[in-house]
């Protein structure tokens, strides 16, 4: 038996148990001593019952005295009561709903009980504790607590890990020992044996600190990996000089302001080199980065290359597609578009004429990156919304073409230092100007007792010839989540404002209606239009004045920001309404910041410090993996000391191809899906 054996190799987990560790990502051994615990208890010292006090938890060692059980059997909430003492004192132990603890407790016999004191009257009580009969195993040290799932308990689970540690010894050393040295790291097997089970708080620190090195130097090598890639060893397309922009910029409805000049001329630089680009374009809501993606994807027309433009939703794409064929059909720009919607017939045809260089420039969803679609001469990629799509979709859309420019954009604003460590395969642009003219949006949080006035608030404004948004969260009701549905809204709507027309959109509908919808709101046929967060991103209306979002406290504020900028986008005055329901801290706050705050990079920052790094950045798939013990945020000194680490790994082995590196690289493919 060995480290990449099936879980059910481990005494006691058979098929069932395995089920229920698949649900935790545990499938193999190794994958138990990478599941770290969440928290620990200090048991390492059993406290007195006389010392002990209310608010904290504490282990004893007490005698069972007395137990009540009065309920009649088939109670469905039966409460069991302890009467336990030590030597110094006595008190009470509660359990509720303990129907299967009846028979767990023998009078007159010891147990450790681990739990919070409360009192009640004066006297202590123990509520629900842990407890085990002495000789149990794990009752005293520091006891790691795991996340679990239906079906797994922490007892079994810590079984379960002292059984995988004993395979520790096959983890193989790769931290190059100079690394080591310079910042004092323990081996990597110490790290785990102590991240588990540590003898001491001092071995936990140690352990800590290695794992959390580990993960970070991982994501940073391997970025940086990527970067020197595209670095100038590899040759990439030198775009023409002469391939001038000037008249298309001439031609714009506006001046660009002076970042979004700043930003072209950063690309236009990046794609006259013979090095390949690659490129983060971020900025708020609102500050032009379309028309910079528009006057790149010219140039490449202008130097003989096509470009492709792919967006994260089919309303997005669309958009896209529908601004860049008005804007560049007088230029003779043949602009086509894809998405998984389109017909047999419909997408045979645009795959042909990609294929033959008869589409200049393409538009589309996830559906580009598909195998059977083919470009003739691919020149720059770039794609919306970058945090929508991962490293490795980026990779697949560039690898259509020969060592294409590429171009990401971001809305999702990240303060600089954190973007240069997080995009370290990429340079970055911040366009962090808005427009002259734009309207600053008065935001409003109000509890549900202002529903009513609000929506008054939106009848003035759709009589004063204006429209509005109303989001929810959920398409229909839910019996689980007490929230305000798209469905129940569209209904209450539609009764209330009946000289007024109202729509709705949601993401299960068929493309073509959303798409008509999404014309006639545009088009101004439509007044009010409740959605969810289907219209998040891209949808430009500048006659709409009134963002209303119900239940905004199950949005994060990178979200209500995203939202809030659909607004806004014409000379009248604007609005946001969050309608909270929760009295809850965390929705207070984030409310609290949208009010005082417009500014997208301190939404950004409020927001990974609300929620933490994990929900803001999402899954691996949306291009950062998901750390098991390192934060984005509280480990930022880290994660600079490890930038430098691995930029001197990368300039002594770009490729990482030295047999000592060989699995550095090979965990790297496994955590970011590159190299």
């Amino acid at each position: 038996m060995g480290i990449s054996e099936r879980v059910t190799a481990i005494k006691g987990i058979g098929n069932k148990k395995a089920e229920s560790l698949k649900k935790l990502s545990i499938e193999k051994i190794e994958d138990f001593l990478c599941f770290y615990p969440r928290e620990y208890q200090d048991r390492r010292d059993t406290a007195n019952i006389k010392d002990i006090s209310a608010g904290k938890a504490f282990l004893i060692k007490a005698r069972v005295l007395l137990i009540v059980n009065n309920n009649r059997y088939y109670a469905k909430k039966q409460v069991l009561r302890l009467l336990v003492a030590d030597e110094s004192d006595s008190l009470e132990v509660v359990f509720f709903n303990a129907k299967y603890l009846v028979n767990s407790f023998k009078q007159d016999a010891d147990y450790f009980f681990y739990g919070k004191i409360a009192t009640d009257n004066g006297k202590k009580q123990m509520i629900h504790p842990e407890f085990f009969s002495p000789g149990a195993g794990h009752e005293k040290g520091i006891i790691p607590i795991y996340h679990l799932t239906s079906g797994i308990t922490q007892l079994e689970m810590r079984k379960w890990q002292k059984q995988a540690l004993t395979f520790a010894y096959e983890v193989v050393e790769y931290m190059p020992a100079d690394i080591i040295e310079r910042h004092k790291l323990c081996g990597i097997r110490y790290a785990l044996e102590n991240i588990h089970f540590p003898d001491d708080p001092q071995k936990l620190k140690e352990a800590r600190f290695r794992l959390i090195f580990d993960e970070l130097f991982l994501l940073q090598t391997g970025l940086l990996a990527v970067k020197s890639s595209h670095g100038p060893a590899k040759k990439g397309i030198q775009f023409l000089k002469s391939a001038d922009v000037g008249g298309y910029i001439s031609q714009l409805p506006y001046g660009l302001t002076r970042a979004q000049e700043r930003v072209v001329g950063e690309i236009m630089d990046d794609m006259e080199s013979p090095r390949p680009m690659n490129r983060l374009v971020q900025g708020d809501v609102g500050c032009g980065k379309t028309v910079v993606a528009e006057i790149a994807l010219y140039k490449a027309y202008m130097s003989g290359y096509q470009g492709v433009l792919m967006a994260p939703t089919e309303i997005l794409a669309s958009q896209h597609y529908n601004n860049l064929k008005k804007s560049f059909e007088p230029f003779g720009v043949r602009v086509s578009f894809l998405s998984g919607n389109l017909g047999l017939k419909e997408k045979k045809e645009a795959l042909l004429s990609l294929a033959e260089g008869n589409t200049n420039i393409l538009v589309g969803t996830h559906a580009i990156i598909q195998k059977d679609v083919e470009f003739k001469n691919l020149g720059l990629v770039i794609t919306d919304e970058q945090h929508r799509f991962g490293v490795n979709q980026r990779a697949l859309l560039a690898g259509k073409g020969k060592s294409p420019d590429v171009i990401v954009m971001s809305a999702t604003p990240i303060p600089r230092t954190l973007a240069m460590i997080l995009y370290g395969d990429l340079d970055i642009s911040v366009i962090d100007e808005l427009p002259p003219g734009r309207q600053k949006i008065i935001t409003r949080a109000v509890g549900k007792s202002r529903r009513e006035s609000s929506y008054e608030f939106i009848r003035k404004e759709v009589e004063a010839g204006k429209q509005a948004y109303v989001v929810t969260p959920l398409i229909d009701d839910s019996e689980a989540i007490d929230v305000r549905s798209a469905e129940s809204v569209y209904k209450d709507l539609t009764r209330r404002f009946k000289e007024f027309n109202v729509a709705l959109l949601h993401g299960e509908m068929k493309q073509s209606e959303k798409d008509e919808i999404m014309k006639m709101f545009y088009d101004g046929e439509i007044d009010v239009l409740v959605s969810t967060v289907i219209i998040e991103v891209g949808i430009n209306v500048q006659n709409a004045t009134v963002m209303l979002i119900e239940n905004a406290e199950r949005f994060g504020l990178a979200q209500l920001h995203q939202l809030r900028g659909r607004v806004g986008r014409g000379s009248e005055s604007s609005y946001c309404i969050l309608i909270t329901e929760s009295g809850a801290k965390l929705a207070a706050e984030r409310a609290e910041t949208m009010v005082k705050t417009s500014d997208g990079f301190i939404i950004a920052e409020k927001d990974l410090e609300l929620r933490g790094p994990g929900e803001f950045f999402g899954t691996k798939q949306h291009g950062i993996p998901d750390f098991k013990i390192a934060n984005l945020i509280k480990h930022i000194g880290i994660l600079e000391v490890v930038r430098e680490e691995a930029r001197r790994l990368i300039e002594l082995d770009k490729e990482l191809s030295m047999p000592e590196h060989a699995v550095i690289k090979e965990r790297i493919q496994k955590q970011l899906c590159v190299l």
